[in-house]
């Protein structure tokens, strides 16, 4: 199958990150290349680090970009340890990052990764096949029923995680449960008929599954900061979203980074010393117009949130 992936909020994401010429930019997730593409077209002698830890999505950036492939460093790595990549390549301070997070269509239309609760295949739902993590499957032999509940109510926000709990255990005590097919026919059975008439019963669980296997919110709290960090003065940092968990952990994020003083209300005189690393470029999240939300489906759930990088100096 080919790797196509069209790239949400495009040309908000290219103004939001500001680029240069002789810019050093940083795409954290690649994926097949769409950001990226336009990123590296704007570059002279310029450069751009691209990450992704699907080695596929990895493969296909580089068909991709190579007409520019001279200004373009491809690295096949978690997005975590973007700090260890930039130490390896002598990178101290880059002009602007991109971290578009989450699953791409490709990955979720690929009948053998599991992500897909509408194709029948293994659960695997490793963003990395060859990590040696636990899989989905994995998760559903071995999590007690209090576990599995709480990651289905946490990461999949489901009313029914208890219930649904309840019966994947039951089940798997009569047979393994291996595929798509088995987990959502278990999903249906726990599910009351009525609540299930506005949306497919399996999204939340099959999210919740996915975010607990590649570990997502904690690698996107951890990295927020590593980014910021790199960033030099006047660099921007660009996130789109595609959930309220994964939103307000970007927000709440944005909000202590961009915090001053943070002494307790009563003190008379400041001594914490704080200062803000980052302003806002825009604290509503910039979301897609009716006309690409209409043609991306993809589009209609992103947010885009930009900071950028304030010197020692602020505020």
């Amino acid at each position: 199958m080919e790797f196509q992936h069209t790239p949400v909020l495009l040309q908000e994401t290219l103004k939001g990150l500001r680029i240069r010429e002789d810019g050093t930019y940083v795409d954290c997730t690649v994926g097949g290349g769409g950001h990226s593409k336009e990123i590296v077209k704007a570059l002279t002698n310029g450069r751009l680090i691209a990450i992704d830890q699907d080695v596929e999505a990895l493969d296909a950036a580089k068909v991709n970009l190579a007409p520019w492939a001279e200004h373009v460093r491809f690295v096949h790595a978690n997005f975590k340890d973007l700090d260890h990549i930039l130490d390896h390549l002598a990178i101290d301070r880059v002009d602007g990052i991109l971290m578009d997070i989450g699953v791409s269509s490709y990955q979720l239309d690929q009948g053998d990764r599991g992500f897909s609760y509408h194709q029948e295949a293994e659960l695997d739902m490793r963003m990395d096949r060859s990590a040696e993590i636990p899989t989905a499957k994995d998760i559903l032999r071995s999590y007690s029923k209090e576990d599995l509940s709480r990651i289905i109510y946490d990461y999949g926000e489901d009313r029914w995680a208890d219930r649904i709990a309840e019966f994947i255990v039951q089940a798997r005590k009569t047979k393994p449960i291996e595929s798509t097919g088995d987990l959502v026919d278990i999903i249906k059975w726990a599910v009351p008929k009525g609540a299930r008439m506005d949306k497919h019963p399996a999204r939340q669980v099959f999210q919740a599954l996915r975010i607990e296997v590649n570990h997502e919110l904690d690698v996107l709290e951890e990295t927020l900061q590593k980014a910021v960090d790199r960033l030099e003065v006047g660099g921007r940092l660009c996130v789109i979203d595609f959930h309220s968990l994964e939103d307000r952990i970007v927000k709440k994020a944005f909000k202590k980074m961009a915090a001053g003083c943070i002494c307790p209300p009563d003190f008379p005189v400041c001594v914490c010393g704080h200062r803000p690393e980052i302003q806002w470029i825009n604290r509503k999240p910039i979301e897609a117009s009716p006309e690409e939300a209409a043609s991306n489906p993809r589009a209609r759930s992103a947010k885009l949130r930009i900071v950028e990088k304030l010197g020692d100096n602020n505020g």
